[in-house]
């Protein structure tokens, strides 16, 4: 009995282990732009990477290390580098993605390109590599920077501590200029050189915000006045940091850009209409907003994904036009 007991034991690991290895991670190291975000109190901002797992079905799992602040050299020396390659198994993907912090003054977070920032990015696909895992460069994204003459940016963390009333009053031109130079260079000449993957980010989210004009862009972004966004009621002007909407059109953009440039990826790609997490990953944190937003649309058919958890299922028509999709071990209650 007990050599029965211990071969059923040994066979539940195995299957785990097995189902396990089936799921592929994408993980992403970078800075405040992808990195995961507090959400208490209501508060709106989100990294783009937050956003990334409503993008790919659960074949793919998307594990985001990018932290507010870092750049390539602090988030290495930091040891968080280390904790993403105790994780990563032999095909899993490691987005890197660094530049808005490189480009700060301070000793503990400043490279510069052609040199140090080249080689801390090369240090990570060359070890992603040792690791059995696939690197995938991206620079930068863009700035909201209209201005004719860009403002002095020592460091994009202090705008959460600005209100409206704090924001730079400058004059903004038709035309998005580049605050980035050479950090947005240097991740594409180190794929070059390495033979790695490499999503231009930095042109992707150019031409988005370019497209949108210097009004409409400020939909992405943290950008509120005074009244309008209750989770920062004196209202703020951030130029760099996403909102819940700004960090779902971002997302969804690179994850179309990561299956051109990785034509495996394309098989696991989902786009449902609205997600659902309480964690906030997705468009909304209850279903019943979820929902709400839902019968407003005049789509013939609306599918709301929901991310993990129990969920209390909504009173529906008897002919529904919603539909849902239940993922990350999802279920009704």
């Amino acid at each position: 009995m007990k050599k029965i007991l211990t071969a059923l034991i040994t066979l539940l690991l195995l299957t785990s282990a097995t189902d396990s290895d089936k799921v592929t991670t994408i993980f992403v190291i970078g800075d405040s732009t992808a990195a995961q975000k507090d959400i208490s109190g209501g508060k709106q901002e989100r990294g783009w990477a937050m956003a990334l797992a409503c993008y790919f079905d659960d074949n793919i799992r998307v594990d985001n290390h990018a932290v507010n602040g870092r750049s390539s050299l602090s988030f290495f020396n930091e040891g968080r580098w280390q904790k993403v390659l105790d994780r990563m198994k032999p095909g899993d993907y490691v987005i890197i993605q660094f530049g808005h912090n490189d480009e700060k003054p301070k000793a503990d977070r400043h490279t510069d390109p052609g040199s140090t920032f080249d080689y801390m990015l090369a240090r990570y696909v060359r070890e992603t590599r040792e690791h059995g895992g696939i690197p995938v460069l991206m620079n930068c994204v863009v700035r909201r920077n209209f201005f004719v003459n860009a403002p002095d940016n020592d460091d994009d963390e202090k705008l959460r501590t600005t209100t409206f009333k704090d924001g730079v009053r400058m004059i903004e031109g038709d035309t998005l200029i580049d605050t980035h130079g050479l950090y947005r260079v240097a991740p594409r000449d180190v794929a070059q050189r390495m033979n790695c993957h490499f999503v231009d980010a930095n042109q992707i989210t150019h031409d988005l915000e370019q497209g949108l004009g210097t009004e409409a862009s400020k939909k992405l972004h943290m950008w509120f006045k005074p009244g309008e966004e209750p989770s920062v009621p004196e209202g703020r002007q951030d130029n760099t940091h996403y909102n819940v909407y700004g960090a779902h059109v971002v997302a969804r953009l690179l994850a179309d850009a990561l299956c051109r440039e990785i034509p495996l990826l394309s098989k696991y790609r989902l786009d449902a209409d609205i997600a659902v997490d309480p964690n906030g990953r997705g468009d909304y944190l209850s279903l019943d907003e979820a929902v709400a937003k839902a019968q407003q649309t005049a789509k013939p058919e609306v599918v709301i994904q929901l991310l993990g958890g129990k969920w209390q299922q909504p009173r529906l028509p008897k002919k529904p036009r919603i539909k849902f999709l239940l993922r990350e071990g999802a279920e009704w209650e």
